[in-house]
């Protein structure tokens, strides 16, 4: 039996070899610990994202999520596929909890949610490891994640106060959809002790703001995932003027095969929490990214990038070592 984090109590059948990935967060999760067990992913592939997963991975079906906005699966496509096990993981809330209980019902598949909170990680991948049957593998990425952004915030932790700087997160291809604090998709930025100039909106999820809303906060450092967002604002009569974008402090998180800081976030954002810190506390995170992203994703995607990926992964957003 396994609690959820919606305090679920789910049976888990004695042997589980097709697993479901509710959502996109999931998907990784599960990729990660059980790569053979995944049944499909939510969506298909784009071209540029296979060539860092291996095709026999890259080449699962697109079933459809069964969470989040977009949600295009449902019953019918989950008995299809016939998993042994359903789970989900982000944000917990009692809709997402009740769409759980339903689906289980409906099927008869056990189905779990995991809280997807940043510092519920390490527990939310030995559950994995426990549902699948693989704690080992499960044992040694939750002791990983949890290494890794614990020496993250140590040394931020050696920052002073008036070194932290403020970030805005834009979403999005116009890059004006954000998180404000508490917002699963703008963890990272408390994570590594900085501000998030949306903190004065409130707590909560996504939100929309404008242009003239940024100009006022001026942040010192802005990121996006979006690279059409980043392209554009470059050129943007309104964006250019933004001081962090004319001083060229706007940075393109990688995103292949996945977002690195969110979209979706999931165990990615571990690397994407080094690269991020690189960006900004160079005088503390001086070492070379490319070996460390090399280790990320032989262990979390199976496959070692060649030079040629890592060069197009650290291109010009990354400052050199």
């Amino acid at each position: 039996m396994l609690v959820d984090g919606a305090q679920r109590r789910v049976a888990i059948p004695a042997r589980v070899e097709r697993i479901y990935a509710a959502g996109p967060p999931a998907s990784i999760l599960v990729f990660a610990i059980a790569p053979d067990k995944l049944i499909g992913w939510t969506s298909a592939w784009r071209g540029a994202e296979r060539p860092f997963i291996a095709q026999r991975y890259a080449d699962l079906p697109a079933l459809g999520r069964l969470t989040g906005r977009g949600s295009t699966a449902n019953v019918e496509v989950v008995l299809q596929a016939k998993p042994d096990f359903i789970i989900d993981y982000g944000t917990v809330s009692p809709t997402l909890a009740s769409l759980a209980d339903r689906v289980q019902a409906q099927t008869g598949i056990p189905y779990v949610l995991l809280d997807g909170d940043f510092d519920r990680m390490g527990e939310a991948i030995l559950q994995v490891g426990r549902i699948a049957n693989e704690e080992e593998r499960a044992e040694s990425l939750a002791r990983y994640a949890r290494e890794t952004v614990s020496e993250i915030k140590q040394r931020v932790a050696k920052v002073p106060a008036n070194r932290r700087p403020r970030i805005y997160y834009g979403r999005g291809p116009q890059g004006l959809n954000t998180g404000l604090v508490g917002s699963i998709s703008a963890e990272f930025i408390e994570q590594l002790g900085a501000i998030n100039v949306a903190a004065e909106l409130g707590k909560g999820g996504l939100v929309q703001v404008s242009v003239e809303q940024v100009l006022r906060w001026n942040p010192d450092i802005v990121v996006t995932i979006d690279p059409n967002f980043h392209a554009i604002a470059r050129v943007h009569p309104t964006w250019r003027e933004l001081p962090a974008i004319k001083a060229g402090r706007f940075y393109l998180a990688p995103n292949l095969p996945f977002g690195w800081i969110d979209f979706p976030p999931s165990v990615n954002r571990v690397i994407g929490l080094r690269w991020l810190a690189r960006i900004l506390y160079p005088e503390v995170f001086q070492e070379d990214l490319r070996p460390i992203v090399r280790d990320f994703y032989s262990r979390c995607y199976h496959q070692t990038p060649s030079e040629a990926q890592l060069d197009q992964l650290l291109g010009p957003s990354t400052p050199p070592a």
